[in-house]
């Protein structure tokens, strides 16, 4: 049964994929051809809101009208590191005109393959604050087949669960597997780094998104047409790039807002932070220094 919906939903997705050529026809295809729309995000940082813009440009290009799937490094059930192999082998599997999403570490074979021009990549991030806090709200009670789930409610409250979202778990053979992986925060932001050093990939703060959308959208319609020069107005896909923001089609969206980590930080989980992620907060832009 899983192969047949497999098999269903890939037919489904092909067949409007030339449905949108078909309506697009008159639309001449870019110097390189046709590339891929790619969202790479760090988890809970706007995924599906970045999905949802990437969306949008179906109504302006022959661009698909669902994405074509979503990769994570991490299995979210099992906790489980996906290989080299299997991200390779889903980055050959993008076709031109797709619009995909992932949780993507900027390795060597990722930047191989996508800084290039078959695909215009996008990377989203948020305050790490705010994502530690949004996390624990996630494992503990948005998502129950979650890896970490069980230990989450194990622990005796809210300031607990957020400070183990702060520090990971250090020690998981003591919690069932030897095999996972759960660090600290700034630890687990490593691996995405590379992206901000890629001219090629756009970086977005959730929070533009949130505070100031229209030139946020400006940046993301201005990039894609780096690649895609459309013959369209400006304002015509600034339009379809905005009406196709819907949080509330977000399976994960909870609140939307910035800054929320003031209302759960004691003074503990700030030194903790500043101790473990300080140089991180810097790094991305959201504190000059560690006097916060």
């Amino acid at each position: 049964m899983p192969n047949l919906r497999h098999i269903l939903r890939q037919t489904i997705y092909e067949t409007e994929k030339l449905a949108q050529r078909a309506k697009f026809a008159s639309c001449p295809a870019p110097l390189n051809g046709w590339p891929i729309l790619l969202g790479i995000s760090f988890p809970k940082s706007g995924t599906h809101l970045l999905d949802q813009i990437l969306l949008g440009f179906a109504d302006v290009a022959p661009f698909a009208r669902r994405l074509h799937s979503f990769y994570a490094q991490y299995d979210g059930d099992t906790g489980r590191k996906r290989s080299s192999a299997e991200t390779s082998a889903w980055l050959e599997s993008l076709r031109p005109l797709d619009v995909t999403s992932a949780h993507l570490f900027a390795s060597p074979e990722a930047l191989r393959r996508i800084i290039s021009p078959a695909f215009v990549p996008y990377f989203i991030f948020r305050d790490p604050r705010d994502v530690v806090v949004s996390h624990v709200f996630y494992v503990t009670d948005m998502e129950p087949n979650h890896v970490h789930h069980a230990h989450y409610q194990s622990l005796p409250d809210f300031a607990a669960r957020l400070k183990t979202s702060i520090l990971g778990i250090p020690r998981l053979a003591e919690h069932g597997d030897s095999n996972l992986e759960f660090p600290d925060i700034a630890a687990r932001f490593a691996p995405y780094l590379g992206w901000l050093d890629q001219p090629e990939v756009l970086a977005l703060h959730f929070e533009d998104l949130i505070n100031d959308r229209p030139a946020a959208l400006n940046q993301i319609s201005e990039h894609f047409l780096a690649r895609v020069p459309l013959s369209g107005s400006r304002s015509a896909i600034l339009e379809a790039l905005e009406a196709a923001i819907n949080p509330q089609k977000s399976p994960t969206f909870r609140s939307g807002k910035t800054g929320e980590w003031k209302k759960h930080f004691s003074a503990e989980h700030k030194a903790i932070f500043k101790e473990f992620a300080g140089d991180l907060l810097v790094r991305l832009g959201y504190e000059q220094d560690n006097n916060w």
